[in-house]
């Protein structure tokens, strides 16, 4: 398993992998991103999703600074979080509620709109009612999605509910308010900017419909 490591700025980096749970009917790519933010003097991780014991630089470079806290932006986005917070002794955060079959072992403390973290990360509200908190990283400015955005091909778009107009894009047109340069996302291409952000709100929403 090919695991990419990419830096964005300074002390935030991601790295990006298929994603083992991956099947052809799914309605998003195979490879999926995770996050890595260092932010006054905290380490956090966000919706880590763990390669092989193999992996071998991206574990090297966890170890050389280890995580303080895991964070989860949504409830499908579980990913390894009990993984990471028991090997680095990490605290973890994440949604309220999650799915049935997906649910953490460990007790995560509860993430909402609103929310400050550590190191100074902002939880958001997406307008999509699915759970999900984007993260506002304010010394980095940078915003980070699970998926209320995707760019499925490259291309940056809102990923499409049926109340896209009434709800989702008042909630995001709100966000433009902070001062962000870089908005990444875990679903295709995962680096973007600005205008591509506010490309992305006059786009259609995109839909795994699409082609039908």
């Amino acid at each position: 398993m090919t695991v990419e490591l990419r830096d964005v700025a300074d002390g935030l980096w991601l790295w990006r992998q298929p994603h083992f749970a991956w099947g052809e009917d799914d309605d998003w790519e195979p490879e999926v991103s995770s996050f890595a933010v260092r932010s006054r003097g905290v380490t956090l991780l966000l919706d880590p999703l763990a390669p092989r014991p193999d992996g071998g630089e991206l574990w090297q470079r966890l170890d050389a600074a280890p995580p303080d806290a895991i964070v989860i932006l949504k409830p499908d986005h579980v990913r390894d979080v009990d993984l990471f917070a028991r090997w680095y002794d990490a605290d973890a955060f994440g949604p309220l509620l999650f799915w049935p079959d997906d649910i953490p072992q460990r007790e995560l403390e509860p993430v909402y709109p609103g929310l400050e973290l550590p190191g100074g990360l902002v939880a958001q509200h997406d307008g999509r009612g699915f759970g999900e908190t984007p993260l506002y990283l304010p010394e980095q400015r940078a915003l980070i999605f699970a998926d209320g955005l995707t760019a499925p091909g490259g291309t940056l778009r809102v990923w499409g509910t049926p109340w896209h107009e009434q709800r989702v894009l008042p909630a995001l047109r709100a966000l433009l308010d902070l001062p962000f340069e870089h908005v990444l996302v875990s679903h295709g291409e995962p680096v973007h900017t600005r205008a591509d952000y506010e490309a992305a709100l006059e786009r259609e929403p995109w839909s795994d419909r699409e082609g039908d």
